[in-house]
């Protein structure tokens, strides 16, 4: 089934690659900025660098792979995610309170990354084999029943930041089809539901500390809430153009945790300032505006719906990631695409932009 085609100059959608490429420069600078503060041998920034190898291969193959060959993969990839989700849960590794890892001789592998492509590619060939039939209650709610089998897998590890984001997927695809009011209504009611009994019985302590301390950030400023103060401090002192790499107090000093994961965006703004910031949200928009194109001259459903879900992905990983870091939203865990350390993630990132370049040689 892998029917390569030519990927030429002309047919390469560059602007996407390119703003994608600058993103991760400056994702691997800050890594190493964190990584002189550490002492340890840039350990995080050549395990990101042997990450970022391995991802632009399989972009490349990607993309020169013919875009039906994804339609074909997608129950089968959908099927693999579900069977390593449930794995995971039994063989994998816990790193910070979380079952969702699997390691081989030094790396870790995150199933969930896995499963995000495999929901959006589900759940774009139903939109494709639906005839444009999406007001119906089976469209609805077996989309509804697709997405919950993974979402619950993900929840039991528990990994409330990555449930978050498969049912933001789920909802902003079905929702961009067309969705009768009826439907939103009992989700709503039903998340409601799901909130509650994640509460009691999902939800590790640290995780309801985070919610709480989103309501009320200064209820524990030296305790659960001292990441988002320590975020919020560093963000500020970062001003026009920053204090310069390897220079930022709250980074180097260690006052920041995770600063290379969930809180990059925060050493960005420290170390390059407001224009780091804006030069990043200004790439995420190129990303953003390149998808829309593929979106709107797209004939093809399933093209359509695959870029609209990788879109509202990343998105919603910026969205979450930068509002946790500013004090706006609370902090889920969820890293910020191409920038934050992490090399499944980073991986399977390039792998969702292959697709988007073996969709657009389609277009030419």
């Amino acid at each position: 089934m892998l029917n390569l085609q030519k990927l030429s100059p002309r047919s390469f959608d560059w602007p996407l690659f390119t703003a994608v490429f600058l993103l991760i420069l400056m994702g691997m600078a800050a890594i190493y900025s964190v990584d002189l503060s550490r002492g340890v041998n840039l350990f995080y920034f050549k395990k990101q660098l042997l990450a970022l190898s391995i991802g632009l291969v399989i972009l490349f193959v990607a993309g020169m792979s013919q875009h039906t060959l994804w339609r074909y993969l997608a129950k089968w990839w959908y099927l693999f995610s579900l069977l390593l989700m449930v794995s995971v849960l039994i063989f994998g590794q816990t790193v910070r309170g979380t079952r969702g890892w699997f390691s081989f001789g030094g790396f870790s592998f995150q199933p969930v990354e896995m499963a995000k492509i495999g929901l959006i590619l589900m759940i774009a060939y139903i939109i494709s084999r639906f005839g444009r039939r999406f007001d119906r209650p089976l469209f609805f709610f077996g989309t509804a029943i697709v997405a919950f089998l993974l979402l619950i897998l993900t929840m039991l590890q528990p990994d409330l930041g990555s449930a978050i984001l498969l049912g933001i997927i789920w909802f902003g695809m079905v929702w961009s089809v067309g969705a009768r009011r009826l439907y939103v209504i009992l989700l709503v009611t039903g998340v409601a539901l799901l909130a509650v009994t994640s509460w009691f019985f999902f939800l590790k302590d640290y995780q309801k500390d985070r919610l709480a301390n989103f309501v009320n950030p200064g209820r524990d400023p030296l305790g659960s809430g001292y990441n988002v103060t320590q975020s919020i401090i560093a963000v500020g002192a970062g001003k026009l153009f920053g204090r310069g790499l390897g220079f930022g107090s709250q980074s180097q000093l260690r006052f920041l945790p995770e600063a290379q994961t969930d809180f990059i965006f925060s050493v960005i703004g420290e170390e390059l300032g407001l224009a780091g910031v804006s030069a990043i949200l200004v790439l995420f928009g190129i990303i953003f505006w390149r998808l829309i194109l593929i979106i709107k001259k797209s004939d093809d459903d399933f093209v359509a719906a695959t870029a609209t879900g990788i879109l509202i992905l990343f998105f919603a990983q910026l969205f979450t990631n930068a509002g946790a870091n500013l004090g706006l939203l609370p902090v889920t865990g969820v890293t910020l695409p191409f920038v934050s350390y992490g090399g499944s993630s980073l991986v399977i990132n390039l792998l969702l932009v292959g697709i988007l370049e073996s969709m657009m040689v389609k277009r030419y």
